[in-house]
This record gives C-alpha cells, structure tokens and sequence, in this order.
C-alpha cells in the first residue's frame, strides 16, 4: 500500500480493515484460510530483505507494471526502492508459505514469473549443500576473475533455465586451462540442481476475463482513478457507467458498432448473462439501440451485484472483530513464515 501512497500513510491502517471486510464479503471464510496483515508478519520483510541481496536489478527494471505505473502515475515521485521492489516483496510473500498456484489477474503473470526465476536463483546458490561450495572454492582458486564469472553465468543459466549453451562453451574454453578432471568437476558443477528450499510458484488458470477494465478503458486501478468500488453507491455506478468511453468509430446511433472496441462490452462479459449479452451484441453491431441503453443495462447488473455485496458486508462492521480475526490470522502465519525463515538461514549459512 506504501508504495505509491506513502505521503499519506495515515489512510493505510483503516483501508486495511476494509480490505478485510470487502474478502469476508466475497466469501473467504477465516476458518479455511488464513487472513493476516502483511506488517504484522515480520519474516516477510525478512526474507524480502535476503531476496534483494541477490536479485538483479534489471528483472525488477522489465516488470511490465512498473514501467506502466510509471507512465500513468507522473503526478507521484515513484523513484523510489519500495515502488520498484515491491514484485520482489510480492514475492517473499509467495515463497515464504512455499505455494504453488497463485490467483492474479492478466497484469500480475509476470510476478509469478519472476518469484519463479528468484526461487530458482535462490535454489541454485544455497541449495547444494557445502561440499558444492567447497569444490567452487577449490576451482576457483585456478581461475582468474572472467573465467570465474563465465562459470557463474554457466551455473545459472543451466539451474534457472535449463540452458546448457554457456555451460558448454565455458567447458570448450577452458581445454586448455583445465586437466580432465577439473573438466569433469566443473561439468558436474554446472549442471548439479541445488535443493528446492523455495518452491515455485504457478499462476492459477486465469478466468475468461482476467484483467477488470476501468471507467476510461484501462485497467481498473484505484491509483488511476478509474475504479468500481464493490460497495459503491448506486448512484455514483450509475453516473460513473454513464461516462464511461464507447466503441470511438460509433460516433452517430445509425453507425454500426464493434463490442470488442468498447470498455462498456467487457463489464457486460463480467456482470450481464448470456442472454442479455446477445441482445446487447446484436443491437450495437445492428445498429438498433444506442450506448446509452447499453450502458444503463450493464449498470443495472453492476448496481445489483454492489447491493447484494453491500449487503454481506454489513455483518462484517465490527472493527474490533476484524482486528482480532487478524491478529489471530498472524499468529498462525507466523509460525509458517518463521518455519521457512530457518530453512532459509541455515541454507545460506546464517545465524538463525
């Protein structure tokens, strides 16, 4: 949440709270899952701070969202670590309950992807054991400093991509350094697979509709002031909808339109059933009714699904309640994180 809104951080505390309710109100039920804050959880800052020793800045730098969010939010200095790190945070909070499927949307595949490449990094630098480390040390003691990195870009090319390439190019190289068997011990060195101490994490099959469009057409997102909010006002869906952009090329109500072009179309594939979907399909590329009753159909269904939504919140209003249902959530976190932080320390050779 500090990440883009760190100037105003006052606004954090209560938000998470209503964060909270709006999962309660979804249907996440507090026996089945845990539901805890992130801060009140200390391993993840810990294992995120272990993850920023040792990954790259340049896979920060290509996240697809950070140089979106870059573009679109020009009116917040965002040149800052937490802004930039914060995938890598993402993360810690994947790999410290070592899950395996994740649930995002379209725009956070490329996070599951690089909390896979920073587990596999991970892995392949403390996950085999210190007979591993001391056969590095012993070769590294006969090559010079390129020759050592070649060897290091050989290692984890081949752990965290499968690709033998540079391994057998560094091997080709080094004929006439190496004896047989320090070729045969640096072979057996690239190509050794360190222990899962991390497991990787795959996206869950997303939805037909994985990623929400917003009021202007973009992704839907809070910080573009582009949004929905599930308890909203029907009044302020309603007028909201209303302004919403249409298909651009549909500018008289005789023209013809295409659906596909119009962000309108895709709350309809979320909220409206299939009938009312083919009718609305029909009558905008037939020509025979307007956006404006497009719109008021797909804000009928929004308004119905806000109501039902708000509805359901409403048993969730003790703050109190939902503050002890967190604390509880934490201490049950907290004895798996910390399980995974001792795994971690001890395959990097730290204090525990």
């Amino acid at each position: 949440a500090l990440t883009t809104q760190y100037a105003d951080a006052a606004k954090v505390a209560d938000h998470a709270i209503e964060v909270c309710v709006d999962w309660l109100a979804a249907g996440i039920d507090p026996d089945k899952a845990t539901v805890f804050l992130q801060s009140q959880v200390p391993q993840h800052a810990e294992l995120h701070l272990a993850l920023s020793m040792l990954t790259p800045l340049g896979w920060l730098e290509r996240v697809p969202s950070y140089k979106e969010q870059l573009a679109q939010l020009r009116h917040l200095d965002l040149t800052t670590y937490g802004f930039l790190g914060y995938p890598l945070l993402q993360t810690a909070d994947i790999l410290l309950y070592k899950a395996t499927l994740v649930p995002v949307g379209a725009d956070q595949v490329s996070h599951i992807e690089l909390a896979r490449e920073i587990a596999r990094r991970f892995n392949s630098l403390y996950g085999k054991g210190q007979e591993f480390i001391h056969a590095i040390d012993k070769l590294y003691q006969i090559l010079g400093k390129r020759e050592r990195q070649g060897l290091e870009a050989a290692i984890l090319a081949y752990n965290q991509h499968g690709n033998a390439t540079p391994g057998k190019k560094w091997l080709s190289a080094m004929q006439a350094t190496l004896d047989a068997q320090q070729v045969a011990t640096a072979q057996q060195l690239i190509q050794q697979k360190g222990r899962a101490i991390l497991s990787e994490p795959n996206a869950t099959i997303l939805p037909e509709m994985a990623k929400v469009p917003g009021l202007d057409g973009q992704k839907m997102s809070k910080s573009y002031n582009n949004s929905i909010m599930l308890r909203d006002d029907p009044d302020r869906i309603a007028k909201s909808i209303k302004a919403m952009p249409t298909d651009p090329q549909r500018v008289r109500l005789h023209y013809p339109g295409t659906p596909e072009k119009c962000p309108v179309w895709q709350l309809h594939l979320i909220y409206s059933d299939t009938a009312v979907r083919e009718e609305i399909h029909a009558a905008c590329t037939g020509a025979t009714s307007g956006c404006v009753a497009c719109k008021l159909r797909v804000s009928e269904a929004v308004i119905s699904v806000s109501n039902t939504f708000a509805e359901r919140a409403r048993q969730y209003q003790d703050k109190a309640q939902i503050e002890q249902l967190l604390t509880q959530g934490a201490e049950k976190a907290r004895d798996t994180a910390a399980a995974t932080m001792c795994e971690v320390k001890a395959a990097m050779g730290l204090i525990a």
